[in-house]
């Protein structure tokens, strides 16, 4: 039954990622202008990311910060009113359409729709020292969104995403494609509501000194 939640999975994003790049084309032409005229650098910020088994692969978004962001002010943590965010870059955040590229992600089979959202690659050391509990949240594919993102999103700690991953991947081995559907869209109501899209400080800073053990 797994396997079978699986590829249907799979068809599922490569229509859905299909269906989007067809409608969401011309938007990607608009924002791309809009991004270059608003600030210096490229359209696409492209990072490394771990994906499924620890496996590296880039992460499309469109830039919303200053060239090179993540090696200056707070790194890879993003506060309300970060001055590495471009005027432009704030809306395309507030409303999660720099999250639009990562389509191509989806129907290259980086991604999927719905799963745990992926890591930057450096972050968390190196993926053979994970322990069993964190290597499990990856033995599914990456989403664009899921149980970490409907509930409580970039204000969550890195320990309760965990524990949200590993409820989502129990709960889709049993219930399957339409868990992912349900997802989407709780998650488009959230993206309308504006909840979550940034870090609490509090959370950031514990999560940095985890990350430093």
């Amino acid at each position: 039954m797994v396997l079978l939640h699986t590829i249907i999975k799979r068809i599922f994003d490569i229509l859905f990622s299909l269906f989007g790049l067809i409608i969401f084309s011309p938007f990607f032409l608009i924002i791309g202008l809009i991004i270059k005229f608003d600030s210096k650098g490229p359209v696409f910020f492209k990072q490394g990311r771990l994906g499924k088994n620890g496996k590296d692969f880039k992460m499309y978004k469109f830039r919303s910060m200053v060239e090179n962001a993540e090696f200056s002010g707070t790194g890879l943590f993003n506060y309300s009113d970060d001055p590495r965010v471009t005027k432009v870059g704030k809306v395309l955040r507030n409303y999660s359409l720099d999250e639009l590229p990562q389509i191509i992600n989806i129907f290259k089979g980086d991604m999927s729709c719905v799963g745990p959202r992926p890591p930057v690659s450096y972050e968390l050391g190196k993926y053979e020292n994970f322990d069993k509990k964190l290597k499990k949240r990856f033995i599914v594919k990456p989403g664009v969104t899921g149980y970490a993102q409907i509930n409580g999103r970039n204000e969550l700690s890195w320990d309760e995403k965990i524990e949200f991953d590993l409820q989502y991947i129990s709960d889709f081995n049993r219930c399957g494609i339409l868990l992912d559907i349900k997802i989407i869209f709780i998650t488009i109501i959230k993206v309308l509501k504006n909840e979550g899209s940034h870090e609490l400080l509090k959370n950031a800073e514990n999560d940095k000194a985890k990350m430093k053990l």
